[in-house]
């Protein structure tokens, strides 16, 4: 346990990692992204305190809606953020001057997160609150995942743009490279993700979650 704990916390670091890499390619923001930066410019609050509270939310309506929370679920809500302001705050991660540079930065980060949602994944403590939202409604809605998947990220996309956050040619790049660097990674890692026994919050076992087998 203490192994996949330390796989947990690993794998939330590099994800915060990949998401200040995209964020700071400055040529456009992933949907979740475009969201948090758009609320926080309202509610004058940092990038990683808005997207604590925007999880926080998401978590509640998932054990709303009957979803099983795991302590990877909550640490994912709370340390992403946290490690993204740290990284921002020391501006450790900065903007290339040349264009090229900004979209290999984007790229790059995008496989940084790929890599860390193998870490994450695989240690079994629990999908994140976003995740565990989506799979909620489509249990709910009695919708696929990919459908539910589409429509909260083309509502968050929409509304984050509304609100000032930025869209571009990175939103785009995001849109079609994760998916395929995620399955990239995993199967580089000899991942198979429908092996994964989630633990609850309860201390439960419970199958690997839909949005997990929708994933391959």
């Amino acid at each position: 346990m203490v192994k996949n704990a330390l796989r947990l916390i690993f794998g939330l670091c590099l994800y915060s990692v990949g998401i200040i890499m995209t964020v700071q390619a400055q040529i456009g923001y992933a949907p979740w992204d475009t969201f948090h930066y758009g609320i926080s410019e309202h509610i004058g609050l940092s990038y990683g305190v808005t997207s604590i509270i925007v999880g926080g939310i998401a978590m509640l309506i998932a054990i709303i809606l009957g979803e099983k929370i795991g302590i990877g679920t909550v640490l994912n809500m709370t340390l992403i953020g946290i490690f993204c302001d740290v990284i921002l705050q020391n501006q450790w991660i900065t903007t290339p001057d040349a264009y090229i540079g900004k979209v290999m930065l984007l790229v790059t980060g995008l496989l940084v997160i790929a890599f860390a949602s193998y870490f994450y994944i695989s240690s079994g403590f629990g999908a994140g609150p976003r995740d565990s939202l989506m799979v909620g409604l489509s249990k709910r809605l009695h919708l696929p995942v990919g459908v539910c998947r589409n429509m909260i990220e083309l509502s968050v996309l929409a509304t984050g743009w509304l609100l000032g956050g930025a869209v571009g040619v990175g939103t785009v790049l995001s849109a079609l490279l994760m998916g395929v660097f995620i399955q990239l990674v995993f199967k580089l890692m000899r991942f198979d993700v429908k092996s994964v026994r989630h633990m609850t919050i309860m201390w439960k076992k419970q199958p690997v979650s839909d949005i997990e087998t929708a994933s391959k």
